[in-house]
């Protein structure tokens, strides 16, 4: 990682959650996923956050950067919307799905759930992910947006009916 992989920086908003600041941090997660950079996104998790995605087991941002980097070189024009499930205390629950394609050209879209537990400083200390993959049409394709963040007045999961 080029930056300092030890760095703590503070990710307002902090626990406690409310409604409002569980779902900017929701909103905040998806937007740094959306931009596919390994680094940046690590930086959201404590140096000692520990995953588990899939079947795969995620120690520490080293191992997220190479997790990430892995990802993104095989899932294709990944797009992502995240929606707040539930919160309590330094907890938030969502639910997502995201499309992409492989390098053969073929398009999944996949839903999933995840779990996360915060630190003090708001950084991500545990992500459990659970997710599951839908083969689909480019034509059935939902998110259609230029790569990057999500544009505000595109409609999320709910509004889009998944």
């Amino acid at each position: 990682m080029s930056q300092d992989p030890t760095a703590q920086e503070p990710r307002p908003p902090f626990p406690p959650f409310t409604r409002e600041t569980a779902a900017r941090k929701v909103r905040a997660a998806e937007d740094g996923w959306n931009s596919r950079d390994p680094e940046k996104v690590a930086l959201a998790y404590t140096v000692d956050s520990r995953w588990r995605n899939r079947a795969e087991f995620v120690n520490g941002r080293e191992e997220i950067v190479a997790f990430l980097t892995r990802k993104w070189r095989r899932e294709l024009d990944y797009r992502l919307i995240k929606e707040l499930w539930s919160f309590d205390g330094d907890r938030i629950a969502v639910r997502f799905a995201y499309e992409c394609h492989d390098d053969s050209g073929n398009w999944y879209r996949s839903y999933g759930n995840e779990n996360w537990e915060f630190d003090e400083n708001g950084l991500m200390k545990r992500r459990y992910a659970c997710i599951n993959d839908l083969p689909i049409k480019e034509s059935e394709r939902r998110f259609r947006w230029p790569l990057g963040r999500r544009p505000d007045d595109h409609p999320g999961l709910s509004d889009l009916g998944l």
